[in-house]
Parts: C-alpha cells; sequence; structure tokens
C-alpha cells in the first residue's frame, strides 16, 4: 500500500487544508487506474449500518432504504459463509474472513463482551456493534479484488458496446441549454468530444465531480462567476456538505517481536515472506492492512447502534520515513488502531480553483467543527485507552506511542486528535442527493442534477450523510444501484 500510494502514475495526490497549524501537510489520495481507488485502498469490505440507508430514505429518497441496497450488496458478494438473507453468495467479489488470528487478536476479541462488544463471526451483521476479523475483498489466490476485476473481466471488455479510453481526462460536460450531450476530454494534447444518446453518467469521486461539474457551468452561482464560466443551472450545495472520516492513529509497543509483523517487512523475513506470496500465495503479504474490525458505542444513552470504528493492525509505522517519502514499520514490535467518528456532522468544501482542467480543486475539509463529532472523538480516544488497559492485554502491551499517555483534558485530546490524525479517505457527499425542498440538493432519489436533463451521478459524492464503515462497498452498490434505475426507466420509457 505504501508503494502503491506514494507512486504518482498509481495514485493521484491532492493536497486539503489542514486540520492544525502543526499538523503534516495533508494528502487525499485517489486511485489512478480502472478501478479507482479500490486499486490501492486498505482491502476492507463494510457495507454500513442498515439504519444508514434508511436514514436516507427517510430524508424523502425513496429506493435507498436497507431493503432496496441490499439486494446489491448481496449480488456483489461471494462471502464464503453459510448463505443468509443478509448474505450474498456467487457474485463477482469474492470475500474473506480470516479464521485463524494471531493470540494478540484473539485477546483482543475476548476482552470485547467486557466493553459491550460482542463477538461476531463477521462485520457486516444485521447488528453492527461488536467485534470480529475484518471482510477482504480477496480472492483464492490472495489477489485485490479491485472494482475493475469484478466488473470487467475479459469477457466484459470484449463487449463491443464498451470502450474503454485510459490515460484520458474528462475536461468538460457539454451542454445543448440544459441537456447534457456529451464530454470533452483530451488525451496526451489532444482534444476529443464524445457525444451522447441517452445521458452522460459522471463517477469521479467526491473530490473531482464538484471540480468538473463547476467549470461546466454548474454550480453556486457566485463561484461560477469568479472563476469567469458561464452558467448553466445555479446550485448551491455542488461543492458543499464534504464528509469525511478524520482517522485517529492509536499505535502501541508490544512486549515481544512474535505479537508484531514489523520485523516481516524487513531484511531476510521481507525477501521470505515475498516468496511466500509468490510462490504459495500466503503469508502477511497476501492479507489486508488490517485484521480486526471494532464497532464501539462510545456515546451516553445507549442505543445500540455503533457510533465509531476501529481497525486493528499488527504492525506500527515509524516517525521516520524513508528518504523517497515512505512509510515504513519501526524496528521495535507495535500495534496500531485507526479509529474515526462514524457519521459526522461537520462539513467541508470542495471547489473548483480554475477554469483550467488540469487544476486540482481546493480542499476544506472543517475537521470536528460540531460538538457532537468532537463529544464521539473525545469518546474514541478514551475508548481505545480502556481497551488497551484490560487484563486480557496486559501480557502484550508495554504502553501508548507518540504521546499519548500525556493527552487527558479534553481540549488536549482534541488538539492531539487535529495535530496528527489524517483523513481515513472517505470523501463523500459533495453532490448529495436530496429531496427538492433541501435549497442545497444536487441530484434526485434517481441521481439525476436536478434542473438538467442527460446527467446523473454515482459514486459517494452522492450521499446525503455518511456511512457508517469503509466507502469501498458502498461506493460499488451506488453504481449498481444506479444501473438498475437505468434499466427500469429503459423498459418504462421514463429515461430522461
Amino acid at each position: 500500500m505504501a508503494k502503491l500510494t506514494a507512486d504518482p502514475r498509481r495514485a493521484y495526490h491532492y493536497a486539503a487544508e489542514r486540520a492544525h497549524p502543526n499538523a503534516a501537510p495533508e494528502t487525499l489520495l485517489r486511485g489512478r487506474g480502472l478501478g479507482g481507488s479500490s486499486t490501492l485502498n486498505g482491502i476492507v469490505y463494510h457495507r454500513g449500518q442498515p439504519q444508514d440507508y434508511d436514514d436516507w430514505a427517510e430524508l424523502g429518497l425513496p429506493g435507498w432504504g436497507w431493503k432496496d441496497v441490499l439486494p446489491c450488496f448481496l449480488g456483489m458478494e461471494d462471502n464464503p459463509l453459510p448463505q443468509t438473507e443478509w448474505r450474498g453468495r456467487g457474485g463477482p467479489i469474492p470475500l474473506r474472513i480470516r479464521k485463524k488470528l494471531p493470540p494478540m487478536a484473539q485477546a483482543l476479541m475476548s476482552a470485547g463482551p467486557d466493553l459491550g462488544l460482542p463477538i461476531k463471526e463477521e462485520p457486516n451483521l444485521p447488528q453492527q456493534l461488536g467485534i470480529s476479523a475484518i471482510a477482504e475483498n480477496i480472492d483464492h489466490l490472495s489477489r485485490r479484488v479491485s472494482s475493475a476485476h469484478a466488473f470487467l473481466p475479459p469477457a466484459v471488455r470484449r463487449r463491443p458496446n464498451l470502450r474503454i479510453m485510459v490515460e484520458t481526462r474528462v475536461d468538460r460536460i457539454l451542454f445543448e441549454g440544459r441537456r447534457a450531450v456529451g464530454v470533452r476530454s483530451s488525451r496526451g494534447g489532444v482534444t476529443q468530444e464524445f457525444r451522447a444518446n441517452k445521458c452522460v453518467v459522471l463517477c469521479a469521486g467526491a473530490l473531482e465531480n464538484p471540480r468538473i461539474l463547476q467549470i461546466s457551468g454548474v454550480g453556486p452561482q457566485a463561484h461560477l462567476a469568479s472563476l469567469d464560466v458561464r452558467p448553466v443551472v445555479d446550485l448551491p450545495g455542488v461543492g458543499a456538505n464534504y464528509r469525511d472520516h478524520l482517522c485517529y492513529q492509536g499505535a502501541w509497543r508490544l512486549r515481544h517481536p512474535r505479537d508484531s509483523e514489523n520485523r516481516e517487512f524487513r531484511g531476510w523475513r521481507l525477501m521470505a515472506n515475498l516468496f511466500r506470496y509468490y510462490a504459495l500465495r500466503g503469508g502477511p503479504m497476501g492479507t489486508a492492512s488490517n485484521m480486526l474490525a471494532i464497532f464501539p458505542e462510545v456515546l451516553p444513552g445507549r442505543t445500540g447502534r455503533a457510533d465509531v470504528e476501529f481497525v486493528w493492525a499488527p504492525w506500527s509505522l515509524s516517525a521516520r520515513p524513508t528518504r523517497e517519502g515512505q512509510t515504513v514499520m519501526e524496528d521495535e514490535p507495535g500495534c496500531t488502531f485507526n479509529g474515526f467518528p462514524l457519521r459526522g456532522t461537520s462539513q467541508g468544501t470542495v471547489m473548483a480553483q480554475s477554469p483550467d482542467p488540469a487544476m486540482k480543486p481546493i480542499i476544506t475539509p472543517n475537521y470536528l467543527v460540531t460538538n457532537y463529532d468532537r463529544a464521539v472523538m473525545l469518546g474514541l480516544v478514551r475508548f481505545n485507552k480502556t481497551m488497551m488497559n484490560h487484563p486480557d492485554l496486559k501480557p502484550f502491551i508495554v504502553g501508548p506511542l507518540g504521546g499519548l499517555d500525556k493527552i487527558e483534558s479534553d481540549d488536549e485530546v482534541i488538539d492531539y486528535v487535529l495535530r496528527t490524525g489524517y483523513s481515513a479517505q472517505h470523501g463523500c457527499g459533495t453532490c448529495k442527493m436530496a429531496p427538492e425542498s433541501d435549497p442545497m440538493a444536487v441530484l434526485d432519489a434517481r441521481l439525476s442534477v436536478r434542473g438538467l436533463q442527460g446527467l446523473k451521478v454515482a459514486d459517494c459524492s452522492v450521499m446525503p450523510s455518511q456511512i457508517s464503515g469503509n466507502t469501498n462497498a458502498p461506493a460499488m452498490m451506488i453504481g449498481w444501484r444506479l444501473s438498475e434505475m437505468m434499466q427500469e426507466d429503459l423498459r418504462t420509457g421514463k429515461f430522461a
């Protein structure tokens, strides 16, 4: 992952406003290639909670309740556990739930019930609260299954009605009046236009969608005027409602090297593990970046709904990156909890800074600006400390790293997280779907851009609120759901 995300041939790098004056520069990453960010993410397959989607339906978005989206998830998945009404089999995305866990992972699992965390056989159950091994989208040969591998196998790529173009940048959406009629693109300095018979579907993500829309004339009128862009439709919500999970990283020193994978990525062990992977498809190179999924409830007034996610990994990163800027494992044994509040209410913006399609947008995350988000983050950090003080963990733990043991007050905790935290790369919401009564609505419930014809959006930017988990699976579900809606409209003659 470190090599992939640092490679400009594999990842786009976006600068974002820092969360704290003393924080390291914030870099947002997006996948560069077929499959988008599913080609370089942490390979964690979380759907979110059923309540997340029912909340969308209750906002006035029919077709997005849990009963509507569950069939999409089921159709995508190939889960090795016994089939149930909430578990898919035979889909294009194989899932793997690790059966054999190392001793420290077992100790964390055994501590769970004392902390209000039921032990679960997988994370994607109707009740999310609890602790389990993560679900990895990895095949039987320990290979990452990106959305491109899942949905663009060779047979699909050979279809005569599909043309895939790589190294091609979409510059603008083309309009005739208020109808989208195609896109203008550039490739190697050559400009080309593509016309649409039915509609244009924009799937450039929460960072690029608002920029492309704005420089095409769709967005807040005042901002379009500042860019000297001719307006097509005034939509104040384009680029607003940006949400991301601010990730707290809690690293802990371990007593014994055998309980950490740090040494597995250095020297002769690294060479041996590379051999194990390529020859035998086993070892630490054939696993996801994290091992456990932990979903606690940390706010008072228990509702039974998790409000925090942790993923636990048996490795810790050095504070001294390589000369090339890549992160490396510590020399000493360690483990890491990466955690974030699930359904944040803080909102930022993503705005085009120039009509030049080569210019990246200005990204202002606005982390932890609401009292709710701060309260959940306080509970998150304190839960992590409580968990690591459980008697079952005493044989493994020396103590926290990075000064975590020196912060106690609320202000100190928030300052620590803003100073050391980082984006979980789960940006969403910048083209949100919402009922017409919402002045910041960008899309209707059929994912059509309001005020326009022939233009739809399908990715995490459409989310009106955050999903309770990682965004890879929900992003693919949204694409699947739109394809169902488009087929319905074609059959009934309602395609707009």
